[in-house]
């Protein structure tokens, strides 16, 4: 059951914390004045959730733009995630909380599944269980990785994957459905390549929208987090339109019928 908050701008992950359903992505933002420019600009639009990584070497610009915009901390929900090839996830986000200048984060994610697809969530359960992190979970898990920690004591709250029209991947969002994982988005415009498709084109012509706001309601509509990455002012302001209008069931069946995929996981 997909669970809102009372103004429809967040989703309720399994243990009750908000996770606001708009959030900037800031994979490939190089750090510095680039990654900080691009979180300010979009938390003065409105968006209260930033995602960034160990990989992305620009968390200590993140936590910069967040501790400087006025916020207040508890309003922004802040995303790191687990370079697999370190050996410590515990270590690790000690690390990512001092680059970033925070206490705790709000989500902390395995970035994506190496070798055994358990062998370091005890760790991310006491990462849980010490209040470094409100959440954990899992990107890039399928399916059948997420079934190998059913029944673990602290469950994935989220699995952050590639999710669009066109990446429309049904087995694993019923997957997690099924099992109370909050399915995420990332590259929910498909990194621009499918913006001028003709039918996405219809559909944003016919709602007045522009096509990336088009493909970003189609998600947030069924309740899916999106991480739109942007470094361009206008087009963040952009991506935060989408909470002021509802696309019609035709447009949103015109806009499932896009899928590549098939029903995979």
């Amino acid at each position: 059951m997909t669970r809102l908050s009372q103004d429809g701008r967040a989703r309720l992950l399994a243990n009750g914390v908000p996770m606001p359903l708009l959030g900037l992505g800031v994979w490939q933002l190089r750090a510095g004045r680039e990654t900080e420019q691009a979180v300010r600009w979009a938390l003065e639009a409105g968006y209260r959730h930033v995602d960034t990584a160990t990989l992305y070497q620009n968390e200590q610009s993140v936590g910069a733009a967040v501790r400087a915009s006025g916020v207040p901390r508890e309003e922004v929900f802040v995303a790191t995630k687990f370079h697999p090839r370190e050996p410590d996830p515990q270590r690790a986000l000690e690390g990512s909380l001092r680059l970033l200048g925070l206490d705790y984060v709000d989500l902390y994610l395995w970035h994506w599944p190496a070798g055994d697809a358990t062998r370091h969530w005890p760790a991310f359960e006491r990462i849980a269980g010490r209040g470094l992190a409100r959440a954990v979970g899992v990107s890039n898990f399928s399916a059948g990785q997420l079934a190998a920690l059913r029944g673990a004591g602290v469950p994935p709250a989220v699995d952050q994957v590639e999710f669009s029209p066109f990446q429309f991947r049904r087995a694993l969002l019923s997957a997690c459905d099924a099992s109370g994982v909050v399915l995420e988005a990332y590259s929910p415009l498909t990194r621009g390549h499918d913006l001028r498709h003709p039918v996405v084109a219809a559909v944003a012509e016919r709602h007045g929208r522009t096509p990336a706001q088009v493909l970003l309601r189609w998600a947030v509509q069924r309740g899916i987090p999106v991480i739109p990455k942007s470094g361009n002012r206008d087009r963040i302001a952009e991506n935060a339109r989408i909470f002021d209008f509802t696309m019609s069931a035709q447009a949103m069946a015109e806009l499932d019928g896009l899928d590549r995929t098939g029903a995979g996981s």
